[in-house]
């Protein structure tokens, strides 16, 4: 199993309600600073982490994406 913190800069509100929406997002939630909101990710496979950031990149238009990964073994 792998997760990963994807943090993200976006001009929409809202922002961390559509993350949670998508299927692969177990949790997001808004911040304040460099961030506009973080998304909790949950897969099986480190390439599913990419198909997730691509479906970000399509919700909004992204000034920046930033990912951490952990892996369970």
């Amino acid at each position: 199993m792998v997760k990963a913190i994807i943090l993200v800069k976006s001009p929409k509100k809202l922002i961390a309600v559509k993350l949670r929406k998508l299927t692969k997002v177990s949790n997001s939630f808004p911040t304040s600073g460099q961030f506009d909101a973080v998304a909790i990710i949950d897969v099986q496979e480190l390439i599913e982490i990419k198909e997730v950031a691509n479906q970000i990149q399509k919700l909004a238009a992204l000034k920046e994406l930033k990912q951490w990964l952990r892996f369970n073994n």
